[in-house]
């Protein structure tokens, strides 16, 4: 299929971004005031949207509303939270309702707003290729129109597709339901009621009607669901099981020191440790940011309690340190999971009408749609990209453009990669590397913690460093 070429007279960009989830639209807000950077950002979907099978009523983020889009890197930027409020004239009840954490649909709605209003974005446009063209020493990115109209004919399907030039990318396209390959099959058969946490609102009302339900998973989105199911079943029939991998249903550390975990200051940190010990870290650390909100574990407790008060116990099993080892059908509607347990090494057999599995999810792969880039890109001794201290694939030298990459860096720069409440600072350090300017003063000190020994005179904790001088990107570090 031909791609029609850039027009002859159309400049190059300076940036193109790929994917429009929260990270790539910090990106973007911050973009949008330097009127010499000459941005586009292509999504997929036809709009934007945030986890919507997981907004259950009630359900909040797990960082304070600081954490927006772009607040910790310009707070008088008209792409704030607040700013969200006031254009809808709901500064006053969210002031005395005095919420430092608001609800995921709230998130969404703050974040649907900036998407709908700001310039450059490209929603129903799959990008399918990124190649290095060292002839012009500029990246091609190839994409789909998907909303545009086309018939059987060339005409049609050319004028569905194109190609871009561009100086930088920012590959920003987020992470995918993880379903555990024992249970891939029975989640591949639609008529199986076996969905992931990521469709749960979308069939709740079916799972709700089965007898017997199971939710497998115990972090954030295991315990709403449970909490969710629990409340819409009735006192001592509410037959539900809970299990998951963890030792515990334990809490997310949300200590004010545990929380200098997600600070550019411990970022850079772990990003210069060895390989290996990144690796080691990286699980070892899931409840800084795997573990349960105290709230909702509290939520749970709560209504298991309230159901006690008739005397009995209510008619649910909840049981950390559990794997599903293999899965299967009985008869047409039944599922039978072979459970064991880590510590015990016991196993058992449990027999349910439907599961929700709320098992996360996993960085999408680069590896398709960066095979044009291949022969450039540098990995690690695992085979994952190399990434540099500005979230930059590192590249063969005489490539001068350069890839950044949001949501994607678990390996290189530890457990704030997911974390909402970095975005705006890492989107504030690819604009100031790609544009070799400080558009947006970064602090040089963020946490009271010391990560690592160093010599105690380079400290300036009363007075603010001043920057390393940034030059305009020709290759990579």
């Amino acid at each position: 299929m031909t791609i029609p070429p850039p027009h002859r007279d159309a400049p190059p960009r300076d940036l193109v971004g790929i994917g429009i989830g929260p990270c790539n639209l910090s990106l973007a807000a911050l973009a949008h005031p330097l009127a010499e950077l000459d941005a586009v950002f292509y999504e997929q979907r036809p709009g934007f949207d945030w986890h919507p099978g997981l907004l259950i009523d009630g359900a909040t983020i797990q960082v304070p509303f600081l954490a927006d889009l772009v607040t910790l890197a310009d707070p008088t930027s008209p792409w704030t939270f607040l700013n969200h409020l006031r254009t809808r004239e709901r500064l006053f009840p969210f002031y005395f309702a005095e919420r430092f954490h608001i609800q995921r649909a709230e998130y969404d709605a703050y974040c649907r707003w900036v998407a709908q209003n700001l310039p450059g974005l490209r929603f129903n446009h799959q990008v399918d290729a990124v190649r290095w063209n060292p002839e012009q020493d500029l990246f091609e990115v190839d994409y789909t129109r998907l909303d545009t109209a086309t018939d059987t004919g060339t005409h049609g399907n050319t004028q569905a597709r194109g190609r871009t030039r561009t100086r930088n990318i920012v590959l920003g396209i987020g992470t995918a339901p993880h379903v555990p390959a024992p249970l891939e099959p029975l989640a591949d058969t639609p008529t199986v009621p076996v969905i992931h946490a990521a469709d749960y609102l979308d069939h709740r009302d079916t799972v709700l009607t089965a007898g017997h339900i199971t939710v497998v998973g115990s972090g954030q989105s295991g315990a709403e669901i449970f909490l969710d199911l629990l409340r819409h079943r009735p006192p001592g029939h509410e037959k539900l099981h809970w299990i998951g991998r963890t030792e515990a249903f334990a809490p997310m550390e949300y200590s004010k020191l545990g929380l200098e975990h997600f600070t550019p200051d411990y970022t850079r940190y772990f990003h210069a440790l060895a390989e290996p010990v990144r690796d080691r870290l990286v699980a070892a650390q899931w409840q800084l940011h795997k573990g349960i909100d105290a709230g909702t574990l509290a939520a749970i407790h709560d209504e298991l309690y309230r159901r006690t008060l008739d005397g009995g116990w209510p008619d649910t099993v909840l049981t950390p340190g559990v794997q599903v080892r293999t899965a299967g059908r009985i008869a047409t509607s039944r599922i039978e999971l072979h459970l064991e347990h880590l510590q015990q090494g016991s196993r058992t057999r449990l027999t349910t009408d439907a599961v929700v599995l709320a098992t996360g999810y996993r960085e999408r792969p680069l590896d398709h749609l960066l095979a044009g880039l291949d022969p450039y890109l540098r990995r690690d001794s695992s085979g994952r990209p190399r990434i540099d201290d500005r979230f930059r694939l590192v590249l063969d030298p005489s490539v001068t453009g350069s890839v950044h990459v949001q949501n994607a860096e678990l390996h290189t720069h530890g457990v704030g990669a997911p974390d909402l409440g970095l975005a705006a600072w890492r989107s504030a350090t690819i604009l100031n590397s790609i544009t070799g300017k400080e558009q947006y003063p970064l602090p040089a000190r963020t946490a009271f913690t010391t990560f690592g020994l160093e010599d105690p005179a380079t400290r300036t904790p009363h007075a603010r460093q001043q920057p390393q001088h940034l030059t305009p990107l020709v290759g990579q570090a």
